[in-house]
């Protein structure tokens, strides 16, 4: 249900409601289609085969590996670059995700039309612009 996902190499993972009578909870069967696939997510839950940190990666589950000891600093990292970025753009990029996984194609033209429209007025797409142009790194105030 995260958005992006780090794991360590030592990470391992398995959906192992088969082995345990058990069908699934807390939305895992949903999540996990959404990012493997119908067929693929079948297989990871009837068989419930126990992947490694690399085969994890290689599916999509985990967007990146990095080493045990770097795990924390590596995702305080990600949340920080995250958090100290243009948090309204990232919001309406969400959500042009978001739709193009439920609305017609139609449908997502009109909310990325209106969704870019709105970003261009804010204060962040403005440094962003003038950044680039003078050749330095935008800092962005989230608004």
């Amino acid at each position: 249900a995260c958005d992006l996902r780090v794991a360590s190499t030592w990470f391992k993972i398995t959906t192992a409601f088969a082995k345990v009578g058990y069908s699934g909870d807390y939305g895992g069967t949903y999540f996990l289609t959404q990012i493997v696939g119908s067929a693929k997510a079948r297989e990871l839950y009837l068989t419930s085969p126990v992947l490694s940190a690399q085969e994890a990666l290689a599916l999509g589950i985990v967007t990146r590996v990095v080493p045990d000891a770097e795990i924390d600093a590596a995702a305080k990292e990600l949340a920080m670059s995250l958090a100290q970025g243009p948090t309204v753009t990232l919001g309406y990029i969400k959500r042009n995700i978001n739709n193009a996984e439920n609305l017609s194609l139609e449908a997502c033209f009109d909310a990325e039309a209106l969704h870019h429209s709105r970003c261009s007025d804010t204060a962040d797409h403005k440094e962003a612009a003038r950044a680039f142009v003078e050749k330095r790194t935008p800092t962005f105030k989230g608004h």
